[in-house]
């Protein structure tokens, strides 16, 4: 099953927005078949392994890290395959989330003679696929937003100036965040202030790919519609998408308008990831102003908080981290599980997921 999970890893980029899947066979001891989901469309990584290991696929043990599907989508039933080939057990990491498998595939293999279970290093497959598995559980994305502060909690100075506040190597971790990721999300402050591309700009052999790399939907919350017909948004590969409270027309070419449900005079942030799962969005990026980072966090759509802390002192003047409003007693505090700490170059990166209880 680690073999397995290793071999899911290798679809982080590319699979979206079906799950990163590893499979691997096993015949007398010995490994006889692997693969792995690469893309939506193309066969599932059951399948794969399945041709690798041609007749010896018949009397083996499954290894997959998502319960086989059972449903036929763009592809055939992997449980359907798995029964032809004459394998003799399947052990799954985990249930497929999805309601139109859910315990299906493994019962399917079940009433056809085949030994199936699942649980074997469930939560290392569960952390393979935090946005398929939300999105299949609450109808909403993974939400992570990013962010990058000095020493002393700063993200820009006072007159706005903010690049760069971290090294080289941060701003590279940041881009396999967005690699991974369905959609990258941004307020229109942050276009009309930094004119940001938004965009995966590590080459497809730097990711670790043989194809092109796939780029994620920009998406801006643009009340008003401001957003400038130059901006270099427009400009990149992928599709943009303006979300908007506003009633007027937006002549801005190769960007998708749509009108939202209004809250405090804002977009509705709870209707904007409805809206984005909808649209088979797993995992939204996030990176913007206080504003709209402080927003997202007090209407508890945040799942994970990566930080880039930069051995700078920008002073007290410079820009918070989020703007959270009413926060005015220890009790207020929003606190945080902290998952991991590690050095980037010469920042450190935090990862954590906020505590809603």
């Amino acid at each position: 099953m680690q073999r397995a999970l290793v071999l899911a890893k290798r679809g982080l980029y590319t699979t979206d927005p079906n799950p990163r899947v590893g499979c691997v066979l096993v015949n007398n001891g010995e490994i006889v078949g692997e693969g792995w989901h690469q893309k939506a469309g193309e066969p599932h990584a059951e399948i794969l392994a399945l041709r690798w290991a041609g007749d010896k696929a018949k009397g083996s043990t499954v290894y997959v890290t998502l319960e086989p599907c059972n449903h036929t989508g763009k592809t055939p039933p992997c449980a359907d395959a798995l029964i032809q080939a004459g394998v003799t057990k399947v052990i799954a990491a985990m249930v497929d989330p999805n309601p139109l498998v859910a315990g299906k595939g493994l019962k399917k293999l079940r009433d056809n003679g085949i030994d199936a279970e699942s649980g074997v290093l469930e939560d290392q497959a569960r952390k393979l696929n935090p946005g398929f598995i939300k999105r299949m559980q609450t109808g909403l994305p993974y939400v992570r937003v990013k962010m990058a502060m000095s020493l002393d909690g700063r993200t820009a100075m006072a007159s706005g100036e903010s690049q760069w506040i971290t090294g080289e190597a941060a701003r590279r971790d940041v881009q396999t965040l967005r690699a991974r990721s369905s959609a990258v999300l941004t307020g229109i402050g942050t276009v009309l202030a930094d004119d940001p591309s938004m965009n995966i700009r590590l080459s497809a052999k730097e990711l670790g790919l043989d194809g092109d790399v796939r780029q994620p939907v920009r998406v801006v919350l643009d009340s008003q519609l401001r957003f400038p017909s130059d901006s270099k948004l427009c400009k990149q590969q992928g599709d943009v998408l303006l979300l908007t409270t506003s009633d007027a027309n937006n002549t801005t070419a190769d960007c998708e308008v749509i009108k939202m449900p209004v809250v405090d005079n804002r977009v509705d942030l709870k209707a904007v990831m409805k809206l984005l799962a909808e649209r088979q969005v797993n995992e939204v990026h996030v990176e913007a102003g206080a504003t709209l980072t402080g927003a997202l966090l007090q209407n508890e759509l945040v799942d994970e908080i990566v930080v880039y802390m930069a051995p700078h002192i920008m002073g007290d003047e410079a820009r918070g981290l989020f703007s959270l409003a009413g926060l005015s007693t220890m009790k207020d505090r929003i606190s945080l599980d902290i998952q991991d700490v590690r050095t980037i170059g010469k920042d450190i990166r935090i990862t954590a997921k906020p505590n809603y209880v």
